[in-house]
């Protein structure tokens, strides 16, 4: 009766203990306010978590308003339900698998395309739908407003709608977004906070419309928890942190040759599943891109100076080109 949709991803993080995570692109800095955040989480858990108070003080601090959700995943659910089915999603061939997942089940047609805004945007449909990640998952590359820009006028002219995920754009020097009716932004804080665990991110750009289909309470306690003492801190704790991280990407990239706009980057290693093996032995784990199609290369994260150390370290000792 039931049959499983036969589409799978892989997703980054350890799965078993005693290795070093670069696998995983998360700020290495915790919140100060973490045990105190975990406290309120207790004391608040005999209760329904209701947000929306806290959703309007989380659309001021950030500007515009918003839909607070658990993670860009529950997110792409939403749009699931809302736009794709019967649709033809367009995706990047080198990106995020769950855009691909999410569209198999809601029924859309995949179409793959390259990962450049201006040669994607000749995909483009009357009521398509168009997934673009940036920066980038995996290669970090990050393309500003005036890039962006065909692809932009092609969703427009034909009435489409760009799915915009913006997961990693705090690690960004400078960044910007685009601004347009046809626009959905996808944002978390599971990145920039490194707290993958706690699942809270927000939708800008059709709010009345990812409300109406929210499963109610998904974010639990310990996000509502969370979303406290993020509008408390008021971002101060992304001031302190990004110019640790921006630091240490700078010399990792002068020492492995690697470039990024993100707090990752892919390297070319030739048998990526034998490299991974290789690093697990020097007790560090990076993550293989074949689920991204992209067999030869890993990608691993800006961590702190001793565990980038680690990092240098275990490269050199495997050698260039492995």
């Amino acid at each position: 009766m039931l049959e499983p949709v036969k589409f799978s991803t892989y997703h980054g993080g350890a799965r078993e203990e005693g290795l070093l995570d670069f696998s995983a692109s998360l700020n290495p800095y915790p919140p100060e306010w973490l045990d105190d955040m975990f406290r309120r989480a207790k004391e608040i858990s005999d209760r329904y978590p209701y947000y929306e108070r806290l959703e309007g003080k989380l659309a001021e601090l950030v500007g515009e308003p918003l839909t607070v959700t658990a993670g860009i995943t529950e997110a792409l659910y939403l749009l699931g339900i809302l736009a794709l089915r019967g649709k033809k999603a367009i995706i990047p061939e080198h990106t995020y698998g769950e855009y691909e997942r999410t569209a198999k089940i809601f029924g859309a047609r995949v179409v793959k395309g390259p990962n450049e805004p201006g040669k994607l945007a000749e995909l483009v449909e009357r009521g398509s739908v168009v997934f673009f990640c940036n920066p980038n998952n995996p290669d970090g590359k990050f393309y500003r407003v005036g890039e962006l820009k065909p692809l932009l006028d092609a969703v427009e002219e034909k009435g489409a709608l760009l799915v915009l995920d913006e997961a990693f754009i705090d690690f960004v020097k400078k960044p910007e977004s685009p601004e347009g009716e046809s626009i959905v932004k996808l944002r978390t804080f599971t990145k920039s906070y490194g707290l993958p665990g706690i699942r809270v991110g927000y939708v800008l750009g059709f709010e009345e419309a990812f409300r109406s289909v929210r499963m109610p309470w998904s974010i639990g306690s310990t996000g509502v928890a969370f979303l406290e003492f993020l509008i408390e801190d008021g971002f101060e704790h992304l001031r302190k942190t990004m110019p640790l991280i921006w630091r240490e990407k700078g010399r990792l990239e002068k020492t492995l040759n690697v470039k990024s706009d993100a707090n990752f980057f892919i390297k070319r290693v030739g048998n990526a599943e034998d490299f991974v093996e290789a690093m697990k032995k020097r007790g560090i784990l990076v993550r293989n891109c074949a689920s991204f199609g992209l067999p030869e290369y890993v990608r691993f994260s800006v961590r702190k100076p001793e565990e980038n150390d680690r990092l240098i370290r275990a490269f050199k000792e495997l050698g260039e080109g492995f």
